[in-house]
Parts: C-alpha cells; structure tokens; sequence
C-alpha cells in the first residue's frame, strides 16, 4: 500500500497537476476519488487538521452550494460544516495530499511539490523540462 495518498477530484486541473506530478515523482499514490467515495467526518477532521487549516478554509465555494447553505458564516460550528460536507462532498477543497513529508492542501498547485523530497522534485524537474 501507498504512502502517499491524493484525494482528487479527475475534473480539477490543480487535481490532475497534484497527482501527475506525484506520479513523474515516481511515486504511485493511493487516489480517492472523493466525490465517489467521500472521506468520513474523521477523516475530513484528520485531514483539515494535518493541513494546518480550518473546516472554514477547507470548504470550496465555486460551483458548490456554499452560498445558498449560508457557510460563510463564521461562527458555524465544525459540526454544522462537517454536516455540509457530509452531505455535499463537493464543498471539500481539492486536492489533498499526504505524503510521509505531511500533509496540504495544494492550492496553488505547485504546493504539491512542498511534499516531495529534493529527489523526488528532481524527478519531475527532469520529468517535466522544468
């Protein structure tokens, strides 16, 4: 099993850049597929919380029911977020990354390459002309 783990979303640009530049990394990441198989409350709490973020900055607002569920109130509780997310999986920020480095939200996208060690950026370095 992999220890590198992305929670993608394949119609995400900085998803597929997160998980293509794992993969010219040279490494084959376990991939959740989120809007099919949602992580648990645990997991989003987990997740969030290894990140350094807050369920608020960890919810998406574009192309969500963000606005029409009134979340960009401050002072909902995590709970009621969790509720949210639970129900509407799409309101989670994309992508995710765990690698044995830590954990990130990778937006922007090149965040993804803040998890890698100086071997594996060399990889993509060659990997991608860059």
């Amino acid at each position: 099993m992999s220890d590198t783990t992305i929670f993608h979303n394949p119609g995400c640009s900085q998803s597929r850049y997160a998980l293509a530049t794992l993969r010219a990394a040279g490494l084959q990441p376990r991939v959740v597929e989120y809007l099919k198989t949602p992580p648990s409350r645990a997991e989003v709490m987990a997740l969030v919380t290894a990140a350094g973020l807050t369920l608020h900055a960890a919810l998406r607002e574009k192309n969500t029911p963000y606005a029409e569920l009134g979340l960009g109130d401050p002072t909902l509780s995590d709970e009621v977020l969790l509720d949210a997310i639970e129900q509407h999986p799409v309101l989670l920020q994309r992508p995710f990354v765990v690698t044995p480095l830590g954990t990130a939200l990778c937006r922007p996208k090149e965040k993804v390459l803040e998890l890698l060690t100086p071997a594996q950026r060399a990889a993509v370095a060659a990997a991608t002309g860059g």
